[in-house]
């Protein structure tokens, strides 16, 4: 047997496996001597078909099966131990003719780069403290959320909802025929509303209205047969409101008003830890240049598809071209690729990071509040799966990263709307290359 190496890039190797049948001989004499024990053919007692049957009648299947036993032995024995592969092997070819077996594999190979000085790299955080101005607009959507709508007489005003019948009319204002909806609701206080807005205020239920709607050239023409108006009618903020929507935290209307401040504080602090983990994955990523094996990538862009087809209820949309998506979602996949090595980089570098009992315990707070569950189930659960257990303590790990992170790298504090404007700006600039 030989085993050859070509470095195709310096993350993927090309490694060939080359035998012959005296080095699988020993294999196959095992396998036929093990299938003869078990065939059973008539005129012939079980256990007792002659050698030389079991060879002319099954040789080709058994000989097969045992070359792809030998096969995944020496990937496993000697590629692996040797190469230390990444990523999803892929087997480009595999051969067997004239009593030459030859097999090629595509490896990936851990790209040999070094953690830049993280006090060097500046990542964005979006710092927002929640203003009484913010809380009384929540209030506000509150109240509305559980209010209702009741119907008014009178001219319509910016703040009414109006019931309609729509029909679409051509250019010379006669109707399109099969081109009606009924009973639309236009709420006049939505921004998406506004041009309707502006040629329905001022008139009244039972109004037929004609108006287009369109810039340039391009214009729709419809017909308004205006049939409800309604006014919002919000719900009353008194102790009894309070308690119901803090489910009795707060007895009265200022500790409802605390309630809901420190609800929205914890909302915009968890929002930008988040993003922050992301921003300094984007940061971190950008700032070391190294290359990630193909097999790797491919593997990547191979779980994007198949998360558009778990959403797409287990198959693919219609006319979905899987080329075109990898294509569309390649630099994607390199940057997710490249933290997977940054990430255990750093993991390396903050070797003090300890996983102690009460952070396990406050992930499985975190995730009994996620999944509907109590923690004495989740922690039977993992107790009867080892291996999500370490699947939890590696996401323990990696937030411990980003609180080591978040003290190295440069940190660059931004208001929520600073954050937003810049992050619009580098969307801008993104979609102009």
């Amino acid at each position: 047997m030989d085993i050859s190496v070509q470095d195709v890039t310096s993350v993927d190797k090309e490694i060939t496996i080359k035998a012959n049948r005296e080095d699988l001989s020993p294999k196959f004499d095992q396998a036929f001597k093990k299938y003869r024990s078990q065939i059973q053919l008539p005129g012939f007692r079980p256990g007792r078909v002659p050698l030389g049957i079991v060879k002319k009648r099954f040789g080709k299947e058994i000989e097969l099966e045992e070359i792809n036993n030998y096969v995944q032995e020496v990937y496993e024995k000697q590629i692996v131990p040797d190469h230390e592969p990444v990523g999803e092997t892929q087997m480009v070819d595999l051969k067997w003719e004239d009593d030459q077996l030859e097999v090629i594999f595509k490896i990936g190979a851990k790209p040999d780069f070094e953690l830049k000085d993280l006090a060097e790299i500046t990542v964005d955080k979006m710092v927002h403290d929640v203003s009484d101005e913010e809380v009384e607009e929540e209030i506000e959507r509150t109240l509305e959320r559980q209010g209702n709508w009741e119907e008014v007489d009178g001219e319509i005003t910016e703040e009414h909802r109006v019931t309609v019948d729509a029909v679409s009319l051509d250019e010379e204002g006669n109707p399109v025929e099969g081109e009606k909806d009924e009973n639309q609701k236009l709420d006049l206080r939505q921004e998406a509303a506004k041009e309707f807005k502006d040629n329905l205020v001022g008139k009244k239920a039972g109004d037929v209205v004609k108006m287009e709607l369109g810039e340039g050239d391009e214009h729709d023409r419809f017909e308004m047969r205006i049939k409800k108006v309604e006014e919002m009618k919000t719900a009353e903020l008194n102790d009894e409101f309070a308690k119901k929507n803090s489910n009795g935290e707060a007895k009265n209307i200022d500790e409802f008003k605390s309630y809901i401040k420190s609800k929205m504080q914890e909302y915009y602090d968890q929002s930008a830890d988040d993003i922050f983990r992301q921003t300094a994955i984007d940061a971190l990523t950008e700032a070391h240049e190294f290359d990630i094996p193909e097999v790797m990538k491919e593997q990547i862009l191979n779980s994007y598809v198949e998360y558009a087809k778990q959403q797409s209820g287990g198959e693919l949309p219609e006319g979905f071209n899987a080329d075109e998506y990898k294509e569309k979602m390649d630099e994607q996949a390199v940057r997710e690729g490249k933290w997977a090595f940054i990430s255990q980089k750093l993991q390396e570098k903050f070797e003090d990071i300890e996983i102690k009992p009460e952070d396990i315990d406050q992930q499985l707070g975190v995730e009994a509040a996620r999944f509907g569950a109590t923690i004495d189930q989740l922690r039977s659960y993992y107790a009867q799966n080892p291996s999500q257990l370490e699947n939890l303590r590696t996401t323990i790990r990696e937030n411990k990263v980003f609180v080591k992170l978040a003290d190295e790298v440069s940190v660059n504090e931004l208001s929520k709307d600073e954050f937003r404007e810049k992050r619009e700006e580098e969307n801008e600039k993104s979609e102009d290359k």
